[in-house]
């Protein structure tokens, strides 16, 4: 299995960023599954597979929590 390092390392020459799994979102973050449910029911940016997975852009996800924050904070 690739790690996040590699699978990045892979798709730097393209542009590209790999997208995370909800268990990879999970440990990145150090949060439970129900956390990122509830990410995901305010709005947290997901893209869902054909077969409905649902899988994260970090860098997507890290400023939707930052503007989250922010909003919350307020």
């Amino acid at each position: 299995m690739a790690t996040l390092a590699s699978r990045t390392e892979t798709l730097r020459p393209s542009g590209l960023t790999p997208l995370l799994t909800t268990t990879e979102l999970q440990a990145y973050y150090g949060v439970s599954n129900w956390t990122v449910n509830e990410w995901v029911k305010g709005d947290c940016p997901v893209e869902l597979t054909p077969g409905g997975a649902r899988r994260f852009d970090i860098a997507a996800v890290r400023q939707w929590l930052a503007s989250h924050h922010a909003t919350a904070a307020a």
